[in-house]
């Protein structure tokens, strides 16, 4: 069934940092209109409201459902009311959009898949690195062969936490530690290029609270492929990400999960770069594609669906435990 729509009509659950990022890029994005926010604070809602134009502020998440101009909502509060917001959502009707991860194991995602898929509503997990031209474009490199059969992988991200750390990175209870918030990237990366892996070892070092703080993950496939992944809460690393090809390697270069850029070494052979002109912060292009299936009847997104995003919470969780395991 497609919807002739002319505007869809957005509403923002948890006004943080991200949401003002988001937000901001919404704007670029046509027939997008931000109507209602949510917070668990009437004056943050109303702050934020006003900041962006939006007619209706609220100061409880569920309030947002109340809304009578709303489509699609986006999701971003701590990790650990992920999976209850989206199900409230979902229940009443919304699309939902929710920040990565959309659920803090596999058996939560298990439930949200399911909700989803018996409500028909829509439901799409917000990795937005799938969604940017760098991607795509890197992706659409890989399939032409630019570097030949994709034989390996290494990719990190870390960065230094403030001192103090917010509560959301290092509390259990709220979902914290560098897999889930960061560490998410190179696993979502490993796969989308290799799968799941066959062999998962890790080793974690972990904070008093039990969080981990950073992650060395080396993973082995089916056909015999390596990946290295690090994540870290302690340190800014270099945040590159480095895909081995039998005839080449597709260097994507550092904060390869925002935007960037990529370059394709040849032996014998000068780089070949690409760049990308990404306006604002680059968050309006999962916003879009949202839109599209939307538009489209959709209910998951052809290039992120929700089994992908099943295979990603069971791979954080396999790797969780091996980590454990190693202690």
């Amino acid at each position: 069934m497609h919807k002739e729509k002319e505007e869809w009509r957005w509403g923002i659950i948890g006004p943080g940092k991200i949401a003002h990022k988001f937000a901001a890029d919404l704007q670029r994005v046509p027939g997008a209109r931000l109507k209602a926010v949510a917070s668990r604070d009437q004056g943050r809602a109303e702050a934020f409201a006003k900041a962006y134009g939006v007619p209706y502020a609220y100061g409880r998440y569920e309030d947002i459902l109340g809304c009578p101009e709303l489509d699609v909502v986006y999701i971003a509060t701590p990790h650990n009311s992920h999976c209850e917001l989206s199900q409230l959502c979902i229940e009443a009707g919304k699309a939902v959009l929710c920040e990565k991860p959309w659920a803090v194991n596999y058996g939560e995602a298990l439930e949200l898949t399911r909700l989803a898929r018996a409500r028909r509503v829509f439901l799409m997990e917000a990795l937005w690195t799938r969604f940017l031209p760098t991607t795509r474009s890197l992706l659409a490199q890989l399939a032409q062969g630019a570097i030949g059969t994709v034989e390996g992988l290494k990719a990190d991200f870390g960065f230094l936490m403030k001192n103090p750390p917010p509560a959301r990175l290092i509390q259990p209870e709220l979902g914290g530690g560098a897999l889930l918030d960061i560490g998410i990237y190179p696993a979502f990366l490993s796969l989308l290029l290799l799968g799941y892996p066959r062999r998962i070892q890790a080793m974690a070092r972990f904070a008093p609270t039990g969080i981990d703080l950073e992650d060395v993950i080396s993973l082995q496939y089916p056909g015999g492929q390596l990946a290295q992944l690090h994540t870290s809460l302690l340190a800014t690393t270099k945040t590159e990400a480095f895909i081995y090809g039998s005839e080449g390697i597709i260097h994507w270069h550092a904060r390869w999960h925002e935007r960037s850029s990529f370059s394709i070494l040849r032996e014998g052979q000068r780089p070949e770069n690409f760049f990308f002109d990404i306006p604002g912060h680059g968050y309006q292009y999962e916003a879009e594609a949202v839109q599209a299936c939307l538009a489209a009847g959709l209910t998951e997104s052809p290039d992120w669906p929700l089994d992908s995003s099943l295979e990603l919470s069971r791979l954080l969780d396999d790797i969780a435990q091996a980590s454990r395991q190693g202690q």
